[in-house]
């Protein structure tokens, strides 16, 4: 394995260390840091999707309400700005996962996923946010022939439920849409995936905010939360925050409520993006279509093209650091890139000789359900939401809806959802969280070389609810 991915080391000869959506001449700068104590209405803390969303639906529902939002670094710095720009309708990462979780409200989880989206795009539109949006849908495609019997299950269930959108694509069908030898079917949701630019994204929202009088300060990290008589108090390095009320958007980094810590843990995700391609060297795979792309395998990749015509392909290694520790050193994994390049050629023959451009990394709020949880704290004057595993781009503004019902004190359709009302399983203290995700690791891979089949810990933590995807 490692002699044969060696050969491939030419085509990341040129590549930079950058994520490429963040090396960005459009990049805004930062806005100036909090030098003094404010009061407000609704603080905001994290300045990903989580927040921005959360900031700026607050100031549409309510346009005199005093809204501040801090952010450690800049916006858009971690997961927002560094993914691979899917922004999937689904609430509950993917129809597979929800009908094995929510099976009695798997319906309107999906028809409040389908409205979320339609939102966003509505939002796009709205407040001009410049982010290379694209309703293109997405194909899981089958690199096995245990895959198509697993797609075929999925696109069966659909159906049951009522969902009859689902197009099952056999050999040729999936290669006529793009075209790699490995390809041996696929499912594909013509309307449920939007491809965007993330970063851009987060700057747009953060100028549309700052543009409805949210007060924006970066740079400025939450240090710690703590109540004040009526009021939440909330410090930082030069200055406090009193707010009547507290949204946490702070996702993968460790929790200002610390009960909720022990529900996610952070797993690092890699990808590359190429050069831009030739004509030729695009209508040597097609792709006229321009969805975005994932395989089936439990260790999958996740791939799509960018305005300009790279392929960002990503995903398969996912890397747990032993006790969760979050540091900059993780961002970047040689061994991932040179592994990633060798499968993108396997996939892409037909691409021999391009090269790569951009590599990069970043961490993952990952939970044991692999879709978010809600929940609040200081008798409901905080609110949080978190653990959205690598599909938030689209889910943090439904989970920005539900903070502000739920720091409303409100009962609405979205917080009477048993997916909002309960939490997934906490995941162990250290080692056991460690050798458990190891574990789970090593049965997906052996699970991936044996036609699908699950090892009797995979089926024990299935009973439980418990496990990894990637």
């Amino acid at each position: 394995m490692a002699r044969a991915a060696m050969s491939f080391a030419p085509s990341l000869s040129d590549v930079q260390p950058l994520c490429f959506w963040l090396d960005d001449p459009a990049k805004p700068a930062a806005e100036p840091a909090l030098t003094a104590d404010e009061e407000c209405d609704l603080l905001v803390i994290g300045g990903g999707y989580s927040g921005l969303w959360t900031a700026l639906l607050a100031k549409e529902r309510d346009p005199d309400r005093e809204v501040v939002l801090i952010e450690g670094r800049e916006t858009g710095w971690a997961a927002s700005g560094r993914n691979g720009g899917f922004c999937a309708a689904s609430l509950t990462h993917g129809l597979g996962n929800g009908l094995a979780r929510w099976p009695g409200e798997i319906a309107t989880l999906e028809r409040l996923g389908e409205e979320n989206l339609d939102a966003i795009e509505a939002a796009v539109t709205t407040h001009g946010l410049e982010c290379d949006f694209e309703r293109t849908g997405g194909i899981d495609v089958a690199t096995e022939p245990h895959h198509m019997t697993e797609l075929a299950e999925l696109r069966r269930q659909a159906g049951a439920a009522g969902f009859a959108g689902l197009r099952l694509l056999d050999r040729d069908a999936v290669r006529a849409e793009v075209d790699s030898p490995t390809f041996l079917g696929g499912l594909w949701d013509p309307r449920g995936t939007a491809l965007l630019n993330p970063a851009r994204l987060t700057w747009g929202l953060k100028r549309a905010a700052l543009r409805l009088g949210v007060r924006v300060h970066e740079n400025t990290p939450a240090l710690e939360l703590a109540s004040a008589g009526a009021r939440m108090a909330v410090r930082t390095p030069w200055g406090r925050v009193f707010a009547r009320r507290v949204a946490l958007g702070t996702n993968v980094f460790p929790s200002l409520v610390r009960r909720v810590r022990p529900y996610t843990v952070p797993v690092y995700d890699y990808a590359l993006t190429t050069e831009p391609l030739t004509a030729a060297q695009l209508a040597s795979i097609g792709w006229s279509g321009r969805q975005g792309l994932g395989d089936a395998a439990n260790r999958f990749h996740y791939f799509r093209l960018t305005a300009d015509n790279r392929v960002l392909w990503g995903g398969y290694d996912a890397i747990y650091p032993y006790g969760g520790r979050l540091s900059a050193e993780l961002d970047h994994r040689p061994e991932t890139y040179l592994r990633l390049a060798q499968h993108f050629f396997r996939c892409f023959p037909q691409l021999e000789g391009v090269r790569f451009s951009h590599a990069w990394g970043g961490a993952i709020d990952t939970c044991s359900r692999f879709s978010a949880f809600f929940g609040t704290a200081h008798g409901g004057r905080v609110a949080y939401a978190a653990g959205y595993t690598g599909l938030g781009v689209g889910a943090t503004r439904f989970g920005a809806e539900v903070m502000l019902d739920l720091l409303a004190g409100e009962r609405t359709e979205r917080t009477a959802l048993e997916m909002v009302r309960t939490k997934p399983l906490p995941f162990p203290p250290e080692p056991v969280a460690w050798a458990g995700i190891g574990l789970t690791k090593w049965s997906l891979a052996r699970a991936d070389e044996r036609g699908g089949h699950r090892n009797a810990w995979l089926r024990t933590m299935d009973r439980m609810g418990l496990g990894f995807d990637s």
